[in-house]
């Protein structure tokens, strides 16, 4: 463990310990940025091979923590008057929902931000399911590239779950459709928007967008393992919100090495490449007000419900971002973002000034919520938080 400042985060300290020796993560790295500092903690294995530990500083892929990027970025282009957060998708994309049982004239662009436009979840779709699901499955597709009109048919290929804005359903689809109706309001390519309007101001140095053909990270960087697949023969048009832990491989089979893997799936529902240090700097200007002009800032933060959504108890969800509910967290308003995919997962979780914020990273995928709602507990001073 490296410590900038000597802050006195034993209970941090330990759950990181925790999470190595009890959850079985290979690695994991946490910074926190407060009033008196930065502290750095670190335990277990950036590579199992060679023994290397987790260090600071490294790039990580941070997943579907990119659909902040997107949502700031369409919210720039709102506040430069290139578009409208409440415009239909039909406007933008005309003809591409009128087939598919979607209703491209109500469903608004915050619709997509928000994940209540209705759209399926994306990553149940069969095609998805059949590429990556499986261990067999992602050794021989890992390297397949992803082109932007893939991804928008994929977006809308199942039938709608709800009425636009009548529930919430994460969807990496809709964030598809945001991306290519940044890149149609703008003549430009989603990457260079991203990099124009929120990497740039923020002087972010080692936080891009993944190219599509893109397979690697620079140094420093983890070695990324997986252990979640589905067992093999199982159908994926089987797979539902409700049933999939129990479609899962039995224990005991070990981690497979998903470093080099191609990620143009994710796009801009999450495909940025950063660090822990980079992505508490992005958060502190997200909560605070500190990139975008205020009337976006607040539509940013304005959340709903994610009741019934099968995704993160105890929050509610921006664009893009995600507040905690404050009945769990002792009254404090707390801000975050995060993101999961093979081998990697991040969350990011601060107070809205900007004064004090914790980020963290794992080089495995989500396994549960605890690890998150301790490492809050034990850096914010909570009760333990219990989950559902």
């Amino acid at each position: 463990m490296a410590n900038v400042v000597s802050l006195g985060h034993e209970k941090v300290q330990r759950v990181l310990d925790r999470a190595v020796v009890e959850m079985h993560i290979p690695g994991i790295v946490a910074e926190v940025k407060g009033p008196d500092g930065v502290w750095l903690g670190t335990a277990g294995l950036a590579d199992i091979t060679t023994g290397r530990r987790r260090r600071t500083g490294e790039y990580v892929h941070i997943g579907s923590a990119g659909k902040a990027f997107t949502a700031a970025t369409m919210l720039q282009l709102e506040a430069e008057g290139k578009l409208d957060i409440d415009d239909p998708v039909e406007k933008w994309l005309p003809g591409l929902l009128g087939d598919k049982g979607y209703d491209g004239d109500r469903i608004t662009i915050r619709h997509l931000l928000n994940n209540t436009s209705g759209l399926f979840i994306t990553g149940l779709a069969p095609e998805i399911s059949r590429r990556y699901s499986t261990r067999s499955g992602f050794l021989a597709n890992r390297f397949d590239t992803w082109t932007t009109d893939e991804l928008l048919e994929l977006a809308v290929s199942q039938p709608p779950v709800h009425e636009p804005g009548a529930g919430f359903s994460y969807s990496n689809g809709g964030f598809y459709l945001a991306g290519a109706i940044i890149e149609r309001a703008t003549g430009n390519s989603y990457a260079q928007e991203v990099d124009r309007t929120v990497i740039r101001p923020l002087g972010l140095s080692h936080t891009y967008v993944r190219p599509a053909d893109d397979t690697g990270y620079p140094n420093p960087h983890p070695r990324a393992y997986s252990e979640v697949f589905l067992r093999e023969g199982v159908d994926p048009a089987d797979v539902t919100a409700e049933n999939w832990r129990s479609m899962f491989e039995s224990p005991g089979l070990g981690p497979l090495d998903t470093t080099d893997f191609n990620s143009s799936w994710a796009w801009a529902a999450g495909n940025l490449v950063s660090t822990t240090s980079e992505m508490v700097r992005v958060l502190e200007a997200l909560a605070s007000g500190g990139l975008l002009p205020p009337e976006q800032h607040r539509k940013m933060w304005t959340t709903v419900s994610t009741e019934g959504g099968n995704w993160m108890p105890h929050a509610r969800y921006g664009l893009g971002v995600f507040e905690l509910d404050e009945a769990v967290t002792d009254g404090l308003t707390l801000r975050g973002v995060g993101g999961s995919l093979q081998g990697s997962h991040i969350a990011v979780v601060g107070t809205p000034d900007g004064e004090h914020t914790i980020a963290f990273h794992t080089n495995t995928e989500y396994r549960t919520w605890a690890l998150i709602f301790e490492l809050v507990a034990a850096e914010f001073d909570l009760p333990a938080i219990e989950i559902p």
